[in-house]
Order: C-alpha cells, then sequence, then structure tokens
C-alpha cells in the first residue's frame, strides 16, 4: 500500500472524535506517526488501538487546549523527540451557546474563543519553526459557513470561525515566499458529528456525509505535493475557493 506520509510527524487537535478522529486514522494509514491530542484518555487509548490495528504508531498527548501554556511546552517536547512536525491539524472546536448574542455568558464566550481561536495562534506560535523544519510543511484548519453567514444566534462560534479564517491566511500570507508551508482551511459543511448534532436535534444524520467521507480530503491538504495556501478546501462542493467578504 502506497503510504504517502511515511516518515512525517501529524499533530491532530480533537483527535478522540469526529473529523479529528478521521483525520489521524487516515494519516496514520498513509504511514505518519500521529500526535494525537484530545482531552480524554480513554478515548485516545481506543484510537491508539486502531492506530496500531493499521500498522503505524501514535503519541497521545491528553490535553485540553484551554491550557494555553501546555501548546507552548507541546512544541518544545516534539522538538526534543522529532525535531520538526510535518502536519498540524487544527481541527478541535467548541460549539459554544446557540444564543442572541446579548445572552451569551462571559465563561461561554471565553471558551469558545480560547478553543476555537486562540489556542490554534498558540499552536501556530509554538509549532512554526518545527513546521519550517519540515521540507514541506502544511497546516490545516477547520472553518465554518458560520464564519460567512452572521447567522442568529450563532454569534460566538461564527465570531471564533471568523477569526480562525483570518489568523490561518495572515500567517500563509506572512511565510508564503520564505518558508515551504502550506496552509489552507477546511470547510466540512453538514457532517455526521456530535457537534452537527447538537447545533441541529431534529435534522436526520443518515442524510448527512460521514467525517470518514471527508478524511481523504483531508489527507490530500496534507501531503507533501499540495501546492495551494491560504485558500479555503469547501468539501460540499469539492473545490477550493477564496476566502469571500461577508455580504
Amino acid at each position: 500500500m502506497d503510504k504517502p506520509l511515511e516518515g512525517r510527524i501529524a499533530v491532530v487537535t480533537g483527535a478522540s472524535r469526529g473529523i479529528g478522529r478521521a483525520a489521524a486514522l487516515e494519516f496514520a494509514r498513509a504511514g505518519a506517526h500521529v500526535v494525537a491530542m484530545a482531552r480524554t484518555q480513554g478515548a485516545l487509548e481506543e484510537l491508539d488501538d486502531e492506530i496500531r490495528a493499521a500498522g503505524a504508531s501514535a503519541t497521545l498527548v491528553p490535553l485540553d487546549l484551554k491550557d494555553l501554556d501546555a501548546l507552548d511546552r507541546l512544541g518544545a517536547a516534539l522538538y526534543e523527540r522529532h525535531g520538526k512536525v510535518d502536519v498540524l491539524f487544527g481541527n478541535a472546536g467548541l460549539l459554544g451557546q446557540l444564543a442572541p448574542i446579548n445572552q451569551v455568558d462571559q465563561g461561554t464566550w471565553d471558551a469558545v474563543m480560547t478553543v476555537n481561536l486562540t489556542a490554534n495562534w498558540r499552536l501556530i506560535r509554538s509549532l512554526d519553526p518545527l513546521l519550517r523544519a519540515s521540507d514541506a510543511g502544511r497546516a490545516i484548519f477547520v472553518t465554518s459557513g458560520a464564519a460567512h453567514k452572521a447567522k442568529a444566534y450563532w454569534g460566538p462560534y461564527g465570531v471564533s470561525k471568523a477569526g480562525l479564517e483570518v489568523l490561518a491566511r495572515t500567517w500563509a500570507d506572512e511565510i508564503r515566499n520564505i518558508t515551504a508551508i502550506k496552509v489552507m482551511l477546511v470547510n466540512p459543511g453538514p457532517l455526521r458529528t456530535r457537534m452537527r448534532a447538537s447545533a441541529m436535534p431534529g435534522e436526520d444524520p443518515l442524510t448527512l456525509p460521514t467525517p470518514e467521507d471527508l478524511a481523504p480530503k483531508i489527507l490530500a491538504l496534507a501531503l507533501p505535493s499540495w501546492q495551494e495556501t491560504g485558500r479555503i478546501y469547501d468539501f460540499p462542493t469539492d473545490r477550493v475557493i477564496d476566502a469571500q467578504p461577508p455580504g
């Protein structure tokens, strides 16, 4: 079997379920050593069993992304162990509270912004030198149509994803001509995930694609052969697009 990520190090946040888990397994089957991050030790161990069954290996990192200082320590630990990171998949996210913006409580706002936006900035800051040490560093972040729709009751989530898009695209532009790193965003659209079920409880999940359907597309963005940067892969239309201003 072809293993296009053989010998490469892939960091995945939110790796214990949903899109993160599917991507971690896809990376592992492609030959990568997966650094799997999630809050739940038990779920990470189940993932590790599946990665080993696929003939690959993983490092399990039980970590809450709200522990921002731990993300700095992660970069140092990965440098000592591997000297590089080839793939960063910033997948972990919080939906938060679907409510009028003036009724969102401070704790919810802070948690959503920290996990969806600030933690990804800290990961960029921590792992940028390691991605530069790769011959083909690839960074991929999960966005949402909510970043552009400014839809009622989706305030914290939409704001955080809009911020994430600007963060990723700004970093892409800063390093475009001076490193081999490529930075992409992924818009999964409606998928059969726990977050989607929480947001749309009346929806039939069997009508939706699965994270496993999306995973090969994420793998393509992680390959050394991928050359686009600062753009969005839109899964519902299966095309690469530029970010559009709100309208």
